[in-house]
């Protein structure tokens, strides 16, 4: 989901990319924005449009992003990482008659979502802490000069000459920029360093962070070219890693090499700022290990690199594998058939499972059993007790019934 913004026109860039300035909130500051251009492809989940999902359908009325937006409900960035697609899907469940009940008392008229609705939202609540917040700009220059950059690099007329300037009118003025730069200049900087003597730094996430914020200063003009402020795109993050070798080294889900960690099970679900840090401190090792394999260092453009990230960071999306037999008897366990029938056995009216249609993907599902809680909720005032499912049950319960409304 990669976005282009180009330098040089005035003209505005329209109603979608201003309903998500919620996810721009979340990174830098960013000045009226220019002309947009297009997006190389339609991915299947696209948190920008799920932005817009966000603000039209009155999401942002209850809900705040990093203190943007309503007091009714929780601000949806402060909820901890690592949430899967089906952790947001079990949240919208179990939440769904409190939040319908609450939107009527307010006056929102009750939102139905449709499946591509569904998953951009989905995905947009997923990215929210894509981007870190703006870090300590006075803590930064503190860092800028522990850990010995100012030998080699300039800010503000002061330090090295070695290394480019890096004032905040630099063309370093992304997260994914930076975290490019470092990759693509790290060999170069290490052996610079190791002529003067100078120990590589390590660097943490929230000193890059402070750092990055120090060195973009107090610029209110941003560079020609593309500048890259949503994830990237998955499908194309998926053919960076493979061509560029990745994979002989890395594993992803158990696929690939086993020389390094299976980027899966250490949770790659990880900001821009903590990607690119991790980046830096273990580019020594990855390309040593590349030059043992023969494998040629790869240089990496923003795009390329916005891509390689949002794939990592999706690899934890849908990762709890569902089962459908135990769907099944998630069905029975939850009450389901207090409502509804499967396959003629039930004591509800409410229709047959088995016989449901249009649920061939999951974000379907999830947008079926939103709409569902519209006339659940309804019937939530006297005996009906909603039932409160967990990720993995929700995970379970999506694939059985994905399986059941896949069937022609």
């Amino acid at each position: 989901m990669t976005i282009h913004f180009s330098n040089g026109r005035s003209a505005g860039i329209g109603t979608t990319v201003g309903l998500a300035c919620l996810v721009a909130v979340v990174c830098t500051s960013v000045p009226e924005p220019t002309k947009a251009q297009t997006v190389r492809s339609r991915p299947t989940q696209n948190a920008l449009a799920g932005a817009q999902v966000f603000g039209s359908e009155g999401c942002s009325r209850c809900h705040a992003i990093n203190g943007l937006g309503g007091t009714e409900g929780p601000d949806l960035a402060q909820y901890p990482r690592n949430r899967t697609f089906y952790d947001l899907a079990a949240a919208m469940w179990n939440h769904g008659p409190s939040m319908v009940e609450r939107m009527s008392e307010i006056g929102i008229e009750r939102p139905r979502l449709n499946t591509r609705e569904t998953g951009d939202l989905i995905a947009f609540l997923y990215a929210l802490d894509y981007f870190d917040p703006a870090g300590d700009k006075e803590r930064g220059r503190q860092i800028f000069a522990e850990k010995h950059c100012i030998i080699c690099h300039q800010v503000g007329g002061v330090g090295g000459v070695v290394g480019p300037v890096l004032d905040g009118r630099s063309q370093l003025v992304a997260p994914i920029q930076i975290a490019a730069a470092m990759w693509n200049h790290g060999p170069a900087m290490s052996d610079a360093m190791r002529t003067r003597g100078i120990s590589r730094p390590q660097f943490s996430q929230v000193e890059l962070n402070d750092m990055i914020t120090y060195l973009k200063g107090d610029a209110e003009t941003f560079p020609d070219g593309p500048l890259y402020v949503v994830p990237g795109l998955v499908g194309d993050g998926r053919d960076v890693f493979s061509e560029n070798g990745c994979h002989g080294c890395h594993s992803v889900q158990g696929s690939g090499g086993n020389l390094a960690p299976d980027l899966a099970e250490r949770g790659a679900h990880r900001s821009l700022l903590a990607f690119a840090a991790a980046m830096w401190n273990k580019a020594p090792g990855m390309i040593r290990a590349m030059e043992q394999k023969g494998i040629s260092i790869p240089q990496l453009r923003p795009e390329e690199m916005a891509d390689l990230v949002g794939y990592l960071y999706s690899i934890k999306y849908f990762a709890q594998a569902g089962d459908r037999d135990r769907g099944r008897r998630r069905v029975q366990d939850k009450g389901c058939l207090n409502c509804h029938s499967l396959n003629g056995r039930g004591v509800g009216n409410a229709g047959d499972i088995a016989e449901m249609r249009g649920l061939e993907t999951p974000a379907a599902v999830i947008a079926a059993l939103w709409n569902h809680t519209l006339r659940g909720g309804d019937a939530a005032g006297s005996a009906f007790s909603w039932p409160m499912l967990r990720s993995d049950e929700m995970a379970d319960l999506v694939t059985f019934l994905q399986a059941q409304g896949s069937n022609p």
